[in-house]
């Protein structure tokens, strides 16, 4: 029914910067809340950032005024932009949306891997 995909990870120095996207498609009447989260391993699943329809936000304290989330909803598209990246920000970012199709349900991309060597 939705599919998210998401691009943009890789390979970075501390102190570098990336840019994830993350693509909503399918039988989308509208999307909520959409956002990024993150798990290292050995560790649980933990947020990253959302942004609400109307572009509110909300970040993890651990990212805050380094990481910015963003999205434009004509194109069902979220982004994360990644600065002053830290070794400790490596793991698996996942893509998450809260979509209507018939009814509200949660979304979660396949998943992008972000490593940051020191």
């Amino acid at each position: 029914q939705v599919q998210l995909v998401e691009s943009g990870g890789g390979l970075v120095q501390a102190g570098g910067s990336l840019r994830l996207s993350c693509a909503a498609s399918g039988s989308i009447f509208s999307i909520n809340t959409m956002g990024w989260y993150r798990q290292a391993p050995g560790k649980q699943r933990e947020l990253v950032a959302t942004i609400t329809s109307h572009h509110s936000t909300n970040y993890a304290d651990s990212v805050k005024g380094r990481f910015t989330i963003s999205r434009d909803n004509a194109k069902n598209t979220v982004y994360l932009r990644m600065n002053s990246l830290k070794p400790e920000d490596t793991a698996v970012y996942y893509c998450y949306a809260n979509v209507w199709v018939t009814t509200m349900d949660d979304y979660w991309g396949q998943g992008t891997q972000v490593t940051v060597s020191s």
